[in-house]
């Protein structure tokens, strides 16, 4: 593994040391990335190192940071062809540990947590993230400390009073949560892992990059349509670009990154119409997609930056779209996916029928979950969308 050379802000550029815990920068909130030594790896890390090594996300070690793996087994999940578009893949996160691409992450910030000697994590999830923390914080002997809506996915509230985590159901949105962990923090002991408040979890969703690249024969595909929750898969995968290039892996080409969020919370896709740097506060954020529930996401201002530099797409989808494409890939495909990700088949459908993607366009859709994590939402969401029964009156055959 590698040793840190130092941390970023990815707003004024500071250098800070990796040697002690770190949150965000302390000059102006901006998020931390973690910078190696590349080339100096460059002389001895090659993607023929790869070969014969665990299919996990540790593979990269070299590029991860220097701490004995809190693991599960996370990463390195199928890249799907798609039987219904050729060119397109389906990266299937359901099958990580915890059932979504969140183990990543967690798996990475807890592995440091670890390092670092904390004793108490705390986080605001609208569900996955709170599953994954609370797993590998039993793996590593570290309490957990989560906030949740009280409306969670019925399964993340069991996994992680399972896990032996100290969860607090919320009357609110994850904003809420966040705030709650915010008032607490300092007097509880808790280091905070919310989403881009540490350098970690981007360490960890970054692999999905450079799987991304090594599955495709490391040459990068036209697009990749990602669900955008807090994005931290997006700027990771980014990142991953970055250094495999630094690395001489890759060239200068870059995919082009779409975000994906629900029409009833939209805050990425607002700013980027109107051509705006960062995003508002979406109100009455409402959706059935629980992960894409995110009223402001806080690496916005990266999000829309990866979007311009890569000729990509911002693009909302509503809960009746997300349910029918979700029920295509269940038919089609064979995958049972979360709803959250079943909204890259939906961004797909239009992107396809705008010509923004041509049929010959390799494009990498993203699931970012198991839809066994969310029974009791599918149930509620197939409830609301299912058409009304046939019924045979009097020889006319209609809808009663």
């Amino acid at each position: 593994m590698a040793a840190i050379a130092y941390l970023e802000c990815t707003k004024c550029g500071v250098h800070l040391s990796a040697d002690v815990p770190q949150t965000v920068c302390p000059k102006d909130g901006g998020i931390l990335y973690a910078r190696y030594d590349l080339a100096s790896l460059k002389q001895s890390f090659r993607p023929a190192s790869l070969l014969g090594r665990p299919a996990t996300m540790w593979r990269y070690a070299e590029v991860l940071p220097d701490a004995p793996p809190i693991s599960l087994g996370e990463g390195f999940t199928p890249m799907l062809p798609s039987r219904e578009f050729p060119n397109a893949y389906i990266k299937d996160e359901g099958l990580n540990p915890t059932g979504s691409f969140k183990a990543r992450g967690m798996s990475a910030a807890v592995t440091m947590a670890k390092a670092y000697r904390l004793k108490k994590l705390a986080a605001p999830s609208a569900g996955n993230a709170a599953s994954a923390l609370a797993a590998y914080a039993a793996a590593a002997g570290i309490e957990a400390h989560i906030f949740m809506p009280k409306d969670v996915p019925l399964a993340n509230r069991i996994e992680c009073q399972s896990y032996g985590a100290h969860v607090t159901l919320v009357d609110g949105l994850i904003s809420d949560c966040a705030r709650m962990v915010g008032e607490q923090k300092e007097r509880e002991g808790w280091f905070d892992v919310s989403t881009l408040k540490e350098p970690f979890r981007v360490e960890g969703k970054k692999t999905m990059g450079y799987e991304v690249a090594e599955q495709l024969g490391w040459k990068l595909p036209q697009g990749i349509i990602y669900p955008t929750g807090g994005g931290v898969g997006l700027l990771g995968m980014w990142k991953a670009f970055d250094e495999m290039e630094q690395l001489g892996w890759i060239g200068s080409e870059r995919p082009k990154m779409v975000c994906v969020q629900s029409a009833g919370c939209a805050p990425v896709i607002k700013a980027w119409d109107e051509g705006k740097n960062s995003a508002e506060v979406w109100n009455n954020a409402t959706t059935s997609a629980a992960g894409l529930l995110v009223p402001k996401p806080y690496g916005d201002y990266l999000i829309l930056e990866i979007l311009k530099k890569s000729g990509g797409a911002a693009i909302a989808v509503t809960d009746q779209e997300i349910m029918d494409a979700f029920r295509q890939w269940a038919h089609v495909e064979g995958i049972f996916a979360a709803p959250e990700g079943a909204a890259s088949l939906a961004a797909f459908r239009k992107l396809r029928a705008s010509r923004f993607f041509g049929p010959e366009d390799k494009v990498v859709l993203f699931n970012t979950g198991s839809g066994l994590k969310y029974l009791d939402v599918i149930e509620g969401m197939n409830k609301k969308t299912k058409p009304p029964a046939s019924r045979n009156i009097g020889g006319i055959i209609g809808p009663y």
